[in-house]
């Protein structure tokens, strides 16, 4: 097939491109996006769809939201990299309003999501080494089963999906795995080589899971009683996606560390942060540890806009009260057995016999509303915290013809 990207109209010719030419690492759905704003996104044939993944929790705004794409062109205009080897005017202020926003003392800004758990990895082991005076070479952190942290070497080597992990062996040493939401198995995984435990308050990709109530106090609590550090991995779930500026505030919870991700680059390009204790960060020296994107000013000016965002508690406001309405309107569909999340962050569990996600996927599509399966049975529903009660209306309804047609 002859074709160049320009010349390419349909969007089973851009489909063709990217078979032919990108690695397959995804399974998209057919659709090809061209352009996008606030809750909806236009293929290259004109046709609308409404999102109702929001880039996995990237999008929390929206997409364009004008405030954040208003940053990007200012900063566009007057600088995008230094590296750090030098300082730009961007980077103390961002790092001073996210700890400021979190509550927090430091802040170390990096680029992935992945790269941020890797730093968190990083500085624990150190901080126990340093710090707790663990022997070198033999600190252990402690996760928890069906995680998802990311795709590098070292995370997927603590993955329970093995799909994540076949063939990419050998794998990391140093981590404990224990049953999520079970927190006596933290307890007894915990021993004086432990650094620290690794836990999402809400495990995304696993299916949009909320551990017990008081898991995280009393994660908290082991950490507490025994020098263990407690890194809470907010890259989906934090940032308002909740109802709460971070999961772990439902339980009035306090990490050491955080990662944080996704929404913090506003839709625009990727930003993460660990942020936390200036006690535990502190132990990173110059030329232990960096990024050459990492904290740039155009990533800095775009995080500043999504901070000012966030501290006006609209979009916090809107995910619990439109999230209400989401899981309340799920909740009624026939076909689904469970419907599980907090704020606008669902996971939306098919009968057993009905169709997989990825045909409820694919038949929504056909109807206008772009969703994604995470495992074989479950729809992830995160829509952009812009989205309106109409247009969740419109999402569900679509859902349940769905649902209803397999019927």
């Amino acid at each position: 097939m002859t074709l160049t990207a320009d010349a390419a109209t349909t969007s089973a010719e851009y489909i063709a491109l990217d078979e032919r030419w990108s690695t397959h690492n995804y399974h998209p759905l057919p659709v090809v996006i061209a352009e996008a704003e606030g809750a909806w996104v236009t293929d290259v044939r004109g046709r609308r769809y409404l999102d109702f993944l929001a880039g996995y929790s990237a999008l929390n705004f929206g997409h364009r939201h004008p405030d954040l794409v208003a940053a990007a062109h200012a900063q566009l205009d007057r600088l995008t990299l230094t590296s750090r080897a030098f300082h730009h005017d961007q980077m103390g202020l961002f790092c001073r309003e996210l700890a400021e926003l979190t509550g927090t003392e430091m802040v170390l800004p990096m680029n992935s999501g992945a790269e941020a758990v890797e730093s968190a990895v990083k500085v624990a082991r150190k901080w126990a080494y340093q710090v707790k005076g663990v022997p070198a070479g033999t600190a252990e952190i402690v996760v928890a089963g069906s995680n998802f942290h990311g795709r590098t070497t070292t995370i997927v080597s603590f993955s329970t999906d093995e799909v994540a992990r076949r063939d990419f062996g050998p794998f990391t040493p140093g981590f404990r795995v224990v049953e999520y939401g079970d927190a006596d198995a933290i307890r007894n995984a915990v021993t004086d080589r432990t650094a620290a435990v690794l836990i999402e308050p809400i495990q995304g990709e696993a299916g949009v899971i909320v551990p017990p109530d008081g898991y995280l106090r009393a994660i908290r609590q082991i950490c507490d009683d025994n020098q263990v550090l407690f890194i809470a991995d907010e890259i989906q779930s934090g940032l308002a996606r909740t109802g709460e500026l971070l999961a772990s505030d439902h339980e009035g919870v306090r990490a050491d560390l955080y990662t944080l991700g996704k929404a913090l680059g506003g839709g625009i390009m990727p930003v993460s942060a660990v942020v936390g204790r200036r006690d535990v960060l502190g132990v990173l020296r110059p030329g232990e540890h960096g990024s050459t994107f990492g904290g740039n000013p155009l990533a800095c000016a775009i995080g500043r806009a999504v901070i000012k965002l966030l501290a006006t508690g609209e979009f916090q406001e809107r995910s619990r009260e439109l999230g209400k309405y989401l899981h309340s309107r799920l909740n009624e569909l026939d076909g689904v057995t469970s419907v599980r999340g907090r704020g606008l962050w669902a996971g939306v569990e098919i009968a057993p016999g009905g169709l997989t996600g990825r045909q409820a996927s694919e038949a929504l599509a056909e109807r206008g509303v772009l969703c994604k399966e995470t495992q074989d049975t479950t729809l992830r529903v995160a829509p952009p915290l812009v989205i309106t009660r109409d247009e969740i209306d419109l999402g569900v309804t679509a859902l349940a013809e769905v649902l209803g047609a397999n019927g």
